[in-house]
């Protein structure tokens, strides 16, 4: 026999069963994570133009390729996930986030083969942003062509 619950029970198991998060904490948290990613990004950015007397947009470069090796080490480590869920947006939305949103669709399913799983997965949330990105900026290019030409 199927017991039926009424509005107001389900309410409450509903509260009961929800996580309580403070917005406080989750900001501090993703400040804090954040910060620790953009201040080693200029150290490594620092190093290079000091130390090893890189021009600014090596520099630059360097710093972008090592920010996205690390992350997708830390990925392959199963670190990364503890930090974003730790930082969350913190950890996210830096171009660390966006190599661990690559990397890990890849690592999940290296068990389905490397074209139907590596190679199919690998985009999977990535592919979108790349795509939009590429048609923009070539739409974009085109109407500066057209413009140029007038």
């Amino acid at each position: 026999m199927k017991v039926k619950q009424n509005d107001q029970e389900y309410n409450r198991y509903v509260e009961a069963i929800t996580p309580k998060h403070s917005c406080f904490k989750n900001c501090l948290h993703a400040f804090l994570v954040g910060g620790c990613i953009c201040l080693l990004g200029q150290v490594i950015f620092n190093v290079c133009t000091t130390q090893f007397h890189y021009e600014e947009a090596d520099a630059m470069s360097v710093c972008s390729i090592l920010l996205v090796f690390l992350s997708v080490l830390l990925t392959g480590l199963n670190l990364y996930k503890p930090l974003a869920k730790y930082g969350g947006a913190g950890a996210l939305v830096p171009i660390t986030g966006f190599a661990n949103s690559v990397a890990a669709p890849t690592i999940e399913y290296k068990k389905e083969g490397e074209v139907f799983g590596k190679g199919v997965k690998v985009f999977t949330i990535a592919g979108p942003v790349i795509l939009f990105g590429v048609v923009v900026s070539f739409v974009a290019g085109f109407i500066y062509w057209i413009f140029k030409l007038l």
